[in-house]
């Protein structure tokens, strides 16, 4: 008599893979609210506990060593061919490194890693394999991007099992998963992509290249709110996170580094998609300023860093009567609780009614801003489209602005005046702080203006008043 198999619904967090028998909207164990998702569970087969996590442990770690005997192990970098996806990684592809690479669907993540295969198939093994392409699709893919070579060998597989014995067969250099939402393991009874089948995987691969030396680059699906589907432990697991960022309108692509072992975080690498790929873009401050408007008002310069790269954008302000009883508050690439923040310091130390205007902020480019040193920037784009004064085009402006209309000192000062006088700038206006705590750089052909607070910022409109005819 055939015994039925009782199936169970279980509710699992689609952030952190915590399960419970009931419905609840905001997660004990992660904190997320809306993350739990219904879940059938088929009962486990019989499979020995050893060999189910077979490999998953070094033989050669299964013993305790005296912290002085350890020997540093020599991590080589390898050049990717992309000078600036060497410097989102730190200088290159580290042997034996995991790297996830996660981005909206359409963003270039196939694109960018099907020409890093010719540069790493010149003199290393490559497997390519995909689970949401046919051979022929990349073999026309990397036809367009002229991305072929011999040592590239391309496999068109889901389940883990057969992935490995292929890694096994061809003994690669390099193994990229595209992605890793879509492979599985036959012995986790679930769908692939959830919490259990992401976790399982990835640990599989990520024991492979631990223990042969094999560097992995894992490509991951984003989820709605932006963030990469699957348990967050997966960031945890791989050694570097890069971000694929950009709007799928404009032709400009931004990867940016969040987690890196090997090197610093942060870094950001440019890239423009053209019909023959994404083509790296060496001096992204000259794309980002590209077309700028002369002689209108609400428009100002300033320097970021991103990383150890200084970037010089445009921001731009608007701010129209409103015909509602609440104004809107619009901030493209800018944080919009900073933006609110600056509004109420203008409106409380300076005296400008924004309160009965809607303002809409945007960062030219499709840049993301998340650093305070573009304060003054915007607080300067502000009052000059309130005003209806033009500022210099050849001005920048960086500082953090504080609740007591002060400008306080940022990080790398030196470093955002020398990249402002090679794009020709003549005046850097910057926080006071910063010129008593640095050595400015004598930079020819730039006046170099300290101030201590948003009033003595307004002294530029004066002198663009003044040198008026």
């Amino acid at each position: 008599m055939a015994t039925s198999v009782k199936i169970k619904t279980v509710y699992v967090c689609d952030e952190c893979g915590y399960s419970n028998a009931k419905w609840m909207g905001k997660c004990p164990s992660c904190g997320s609210w809306n993350s739990m998702t219904e879940k059938t569970v088929l009962p486990e087969p019989t499979v020995q506990s050893a060999s189910r996590h077979a490999g998953l442990i070094s033989a050669e770690d299964d013993q305790a060593q005296p912290f002085d005997d350890l020997q540093l192990p020599e991590y080589m970098r390898v050049s990717t061919g992309s000078a600036e996806l060497d410097r989102v990684l730190g200088g290159g592809i580290v042997q034996g490194s995991v790297v996830l690479l996660a981005g909206e669907p359409g963003i270039g993540k196939s694109t960018v890693l099907l020409q890093i295969c010719k540069c790493l198939g010149k003199t290393s093994k490559v497997l390519y394999t995909s689970g949401e392409e046919s051979k022929w699709q990349l073999k026309y893919r990397a036809k367009r991007l002229d991305a072929g070579c011999a040592n590239l060998f391309v496999l068109t597989e889901t389940n883990i099992d057969k992935i490995l014995a292929e890694t096994e067969r061809v003994r690669p250099d390099y193994l990229i998963v595209d992605s890793i939402q879509t492979v599985y393991d036959e012995r986790v009874n679930s769908a692939p992509g959830s919490v259990s089948q992401v976790r399982e995987t990835a640990m599989r691969i990520i024991n492979r290249a631990k223990n042969q030396n094999v560097s992995v680059i894992l490509v991951g699906h984003v989820n709605k709110e932006g963030g990469i589907a699957g348990p967050k432990v997966l960031e945890h697991m791989v050694d570097a996170v890069l971000y694929f960022e950009g709007d799928l309108q404009n032709a400009f692509r931004i990867i940016r580094a969040v987690k890196n072992r090997y090197g610093s975080t942060n870094e950001i690498g440019v890239f423009e998609m053209t019909d023959r790929g994404l083509a790296e873009v060496p001096n992204p401050s000259l794309m980002l300023l590209s077309g700028r408007p002369k002689g209108v008002s609400g428009s100002c310069a300033m320097c970021l860093m991103e990383g150890s790269r200084p970037l010089i954008a445009e921001v731009q302000a608007l701010a129209v009567p409103s015909v509602f009883s609440s104004p809107r508050r619009t901030a493209g690439g800018l944080d919009y609780n900073r933006c609110c923040l600056i509004l109420a310091v203008l409106e409380k130390r300076l005296g400008l009614r924004f309160s009965a205007l809607d303002v809409y902020l945007n960062v030219v480019g499709g840049l993301r801003v998340e650093e305070p040193g573009a304060d003054l920037s915007v607080a300067l784009s502000l009052i000059s489209c309130l005003k209806d004064l033009p500022l210099d085009e050849k001005l920048l402006a960086f500082g953090e602005l504080g609740l007591a209309g002060e400008l306080r000192p940022v990080a790398f000062a030196n470093e955002r005046i020398k990249e402002a006088a090679r794009l020709g700038f003549t005046t850097v206006l910057l926080p006071k702080g910063n010129a008593e705590r640095n050595k400015i750089p004598a930079c020819d052909g730039v006046r170099v203006i300290p101030v201590r607070s948003i009033f003595d910022a307004l002294r530029v409109f004066t002198e663009k008043t003044d040198q008026t005819p």
